[in-house]
């Protein structure tokens, strides 16, 4: 779908034509687009199609007729398996209009429309890549607290009952944090090379912005780097729940065999086909019952002095008095 946009008082404003100082928004883009764009607008075949690559890293090139920025913005949807993940938005900058190709929609790009962001007009080129960043480096702040909010209440629901959906729930936010890290760490170099590089120049109040955006980039890189240090820590601790859980059930499960096993063993020793002892008393057979599941009693309860069955209870200490110590008589006669 593309759109031409113009830019009026009251705001950003659709048009019918394409005019000068316009931008033309393409997202959620097919073949037919793809066509329009190489056709229409003059715009490379090979750069539309690494604009379509979800892999592709953020990066800055010139040719001949325009300059090309590719960055990488987070996108957030409830459908996918992973829902926050982070696509390429190709930003071509022509001499008298501006094109932004993404193949979904994205908040930052919204914001746009919003009319949210300082310093945007569409006549200066410079201003509205860097605005575009600033709006892509606070939706990863944004995407990055709503990722930790969700952490948090899944880690109060595991705390109840380990469950596997839970489990799948977490593994799908470290997936998640794994892209965002990925895709920031690559519009920073992005960010390093418009800083340095010679095809974009800016303003004295445009670079106090670039700045801006860097430090709001790395914030979001180490915001990034610790919820995922974090989860990390906190699947390896569920990990080991999960672990310490089936070996008391195991070790539970032993004792019960070892209990069971006793009466088995009598009974297999009076079940063979030979002289045993007392086997011809009246009412043996009530006396090896009593007396095999008095074994395994017995066997049950050793088991449980040496600590099968208990729980392992944190205790603490309570507060003792701390005795106070005497004064030395030559102290007490100072005092004096």
């Amino acid at each position: 779908m593309i759109k031409i946009r113009t830019q009026r008082e009251n705001g950003i404003v659709e048009a019918d034509t394409v005019t000068r100082d316009c931008w033309i928004d393409a997202r959620w883009v097919n073949r037919e687009d793809i066509a329009r764009l190489e056709k229409e607008f003059g715009i490379d075949a090979e750069l539309l199609t690494d604009v379509m690559d979800t892999d592709e890293q953020a990066r800055i090139e010139k040719e001949d007729e325009y300059t090309a920025i590719i960055v990488r913005l987070p996108v957030f949807d409830e459908t996918e398996e992973t829902s926050f993940f982070t696509l390429p938005l190709g930003i071509i900058l022509f001499s008298d209009k501006i094109v932004t190709i993404c193949r979904r929609s994205s908040d930052a790009l919204d914001g746009f429309l919003k009319s949210r962001m300082r310093s945007f007009n569409l006549k200066n080129k410079s201003a509205f890549v860097l605005n575009l960043l600033s709006r892509g480096a606070f939706m990863y702040l944004k995407c990055l607290k709503e990722l930790n909010k969700q952490t948090n209440i899944i880690k109060e629901e595991l705390q109840r009952s380990i469950k596997n959906n839970e489990l799948i729930q977490l593994l799908s936010i470290q997936k998640s944090l794994v892209f965002f890290t990925t895709s920031i760490k690559s519009n920073e170099l992005l960010l390093e090379k418009l800083q340095k590089s010679p095809l974009m120049r800016f303003k004295e109040d445009e670079k106090e912005l670039l700045e801006d955006v860097v430090i709001e980039n790395r914030q979001a890189i180490e915001m990034a780097n610790i919820y995922s240090s974090i989860l990390t820590g906190t699947m390896d601790a569920f990990a080991s729940v999960i672990s310490n859980n089936l070996n008391i059930v195991m070790k539970r499960l032993t004792i019960v065999s070892i209990v069971l096993m006793i009466p088995t063993l009598i009974y297999s020793f009076y079940g063979m086909n030979l002289d045993l002892p007392l086997q011809h008393l009246s009412g043996i057979g009530w006396g090896i019952m009593l007396g095999s599941f008095g074994a395994a009693a017995l066997g049950g309860i050793l088991l449980n002095t040496n600590g099968g069955w208990r729980k392992t209870k944190t205790r603490t200490k309570k507060n003792r008095r701390v005795p106070e110590r005497k004064k030395p008589a030559a102290a007490v006669q100072t005092e004096r």
